[in-house]
């Protein structure tokens, strides 16, 4: 994997990423700005990283893409795994809550998850703070917070997503939105993995 400025190019998978909703109890909505962002997109696939709090949600999730992949979230007392894995053009990717690591978004003890599910990217959640980090060749993406709400930890206070996307050649390209007055990109990083 090498951080590269090169485009998409081929057949591209488009990856809605979210997590920590927390609705009901810590908003009452996702923000009206992302849902009309999130709405008018069309996603290949779309990820919940857990911390729902509501089945509203969960089925909100489903309509907004042709795949889904949620895991449940320490706040959740919904039936729903602890874990999925997918694959897009040959990149594994693997799906996680979070606080199944102490500290709090601890990457090394990510990375030793990510490396018993064979994934080359992991999507984790429960920090409520955006990432995106590179570490024993794995590539960890944490949307924050949609909603923007307080975790245990903190948590940034501003709604954040990712938006995702894969390419057939391997080449993707990852966009942090952020909810500040108005929606905007916060960070864009490119990246090549060899297939």
């Amino acid at each position: 994997m090498r951080v590269s400025q090169g485009k998409i190019s081929g057949d591209v998978k488009r990856i809605l990423v979210m997590s920590d909703s927390h609705i009901p109890d810590r908003a009452f909505e996702i923000p009206s700005k992302i849902r009309l962002f999130i709405e008018r997109e069309k996603y290949d696939i779309v990820v919940h990283a857990g911390d729902f709090t509501d089945y509203k949600v969960i089925e909100y999730v489903r309509t907004l893409g042709k795949e889904t992949y949620m895991v449940q979230g320490n706040m959740d007392y919904i039936d729903l795994p602890e874990k999925e894995i997918f694959d897009a053009y040959g990149i594994n990717i693997g799906v996680i809550h979070g606080d199944q690591v102490y500290p709090r978004g601890n990457i090394s003890k990510l990375s030793r998850i990510a490396k018993e599910l064979n994934a080359r990217i992991l999507i984790s959640g429960h920090t409520h703070t955006p990432n995106i980090a590179f570490d024993s060749g794995i590539l960890h993406l944490n949307p924050g917070s949609i909603t923007g709400v307080w975790g245990g930890g903190g948590g940034s206070m501003t709604p954040t997503f990712i938006v995702l996307t894969i390419s057939s050649d391997g080449h993707v390209t990852i966009d942090i939105y952020a909810l500040e007055d108005d929606l905007k990109l916060y960070r864009r990083e490119y990246i090549k993995f060899s297939l």
